[in-house]
């Protein structure tokens, strides 16, 4: 029985988590690339605000902002996952964006906090990797700024944040919980919460163990995609 709510809920927390660190990931980076590119101009001080915002404000706020702008403003359904039509519906292209639909504002409001501390790691990788001797030194040989920046700098600066990889997913999967209480989005954050609060240990264990074996899946693409990135670094 536990096997079967697990896989009714722990795919939906997978894809809501896979979808928030595309988010984080494709946002936080060009901006504290660019943050760190302008360094104490208007556009960082900017951007340092809004990473501070990102900070501070709570999830079930921002989900509930989030959720009378979706409806009021730009006429999107909000709260669980489909639409009346598509709940018993196969899969298909339709089906999927009306997920999207849905699920754009949890997408948003997971990732915006790890956004946030995200584009200050970046920003200070890269601004610590900018005064380095051999990035001088490229510069030095005539190769233009550009790639001077891409091929170099960024590649070298990034590798903490691609480190930490192993570490975002399990925690955007057990982050999500007051996002889809709050959004009425049948994912295994709730139901973790429910688990711990009756004492059921074979539930929230169950779910505890899903996040443990997702933290070891994390860590192992993390190490590849780092060694694949970084040549310096090799595996034998």
């Amino acid at each position: 029985e536990v096997g079967e709510i697990l896989w009714k809920r722990v795919p939906y927390s997978i894809l809501l988590a896979l979808l928030s660190l595309v988010f984080v990931y494709a946002v936080a980076i060009p901006i504290g690339i660019y943050s760190a590119l302008n360094k104490n101009k208007i556009s960082d001080h900017i951007a340092t605000f809004v990473g501070f915002i990102g900070l501070s404000i709570p999830n079930f706020f921002l989900a509930l902002v989030l959720m009378v702008f979706s409806l009021l403003v730009l006429g999107l359904p909000v709260g669980g996952l489909f639409s009346a039509e598509y709940i018993h519906a196969p899969w298909s292209l339709a089906k999927f964006v009306d997920l999207l639909k849905h699920v754009w504002i949890a997408i948003v409001v997971i990732g915006t906090a790890g956004t946030a501390g995200l584009i200050r790691v970046v920003r200070g990788n890269l601004l610590d990797v900018l005064g380095e001797p051999y990035v001088t030194a490229v510069r030095a040989k005539g190769m233009p700024e550009r790639a001077v920046i891409v091929k170099h700098a960024v590649r070298i600066a990034i590798n903490p944040v691609i480190s930490g990889l192993g570490m975002w997913l399990p925690t955007l999967i057990s982050g999500e919980t007051i996002v889809s209480i709050v959004m009425n989005i049948p994912t295994a954050g709730p139901l973790l919460l429910t688990g711990l609060m009756s004492q059921d240990i074979y539930l929230s264990g169950s779910i505890l163990m899903v996040l443990a074996i997702f933290l070891l899946i994390g860590n192992l693409i993390a190490d590849i995609a780092l060694a694949w990135f970084d040549p310096r670094i090799r595996y034998d």
